[in-house]
Parts: C-alpha cells; sequence; structure tokens
C-alpha cells in the first residue's frame, strides 16, 4: 500500500531554498546530496518536500504566468499557519481564499 507521496520542486540553489525553507517556513533539512547539495529533503509536521538542483522550468502555458509548478496543501488550520508565516516575514502572492471544504 502506498504510506506517502512526496513533492518535488526544483531549485537553481539548493543551500538558498534550504535557508528559506527552515527560517521561514518552519521546516527541518533531513538530508542533503552531494557537495554542494544537488538534491535536498525537508520536512514539517511529518510531511517531506524534496528539492532536485535543475534549470528554471518552462511555463505552463494554462497556468499563471508567475506560477510555474502546482501543490496542494491540505491543512487543519490555515488562520494559524498563515499568522505564523506572516510573522516569519514571508511575502504572500495571495491572502487566504476560502475553497471547497
Amino acid at each position: 500500500m502506498i504510506r506517502q507521496i512526496a513533492p518535488l520542486f526544483f531549485s537553481m540553489d539548493i543551500p538558498s531554498t534550504l535557508a528559506y525553507y527552515e527560517a521561514k517556513l518552519g521546516f527541518q533539512c533531513l538530508s542533503t546530496w552531494q557537495e554542494p547539495p544537488v538534491y535536498a529533503i525537508v520536512a514539517r509536521d511529518q510531511r517531506a518536500i524534496h528539492f532536485r538542483c535543475a534549470e528554471p522550468p518552462t511555463a505552463n502555458p494554462n497556468k499563471y504566468s508567475d506560477e510555474l509548478l502546482d501543490a496542494y496543501l491540505f491543512i487543519e488550520d490555515a488562520d494559524a499557519l498563515y499568522a505564523e508565516y506572516a510573522a516569519r516575514g514571508v511575502e504572500f502572492t495571495r491572502g487566504l481564499v476560502a475553497g471547497p471544504g
């Protein structure tokens, strides 16, 4: 049975990505590969995200021009997480929006 699926995001700079996810988003680095790192895994609340060093992806013409990848988070308290991230200085491209419940 499938126990977990981990999203994989591209990054041109793994060390900077790790610094942001740790300082701003509250993730912990679980592992990196090679030096300088070309791959990394971070986790928060027992959920992992993988990062791979790559050139910038090409925009999907069916998406907003500034959104290259999709990721959907299902969380218990969006207001609390939003407030935490705002307190850490995270810049938001959009505010909270009520979605299908």
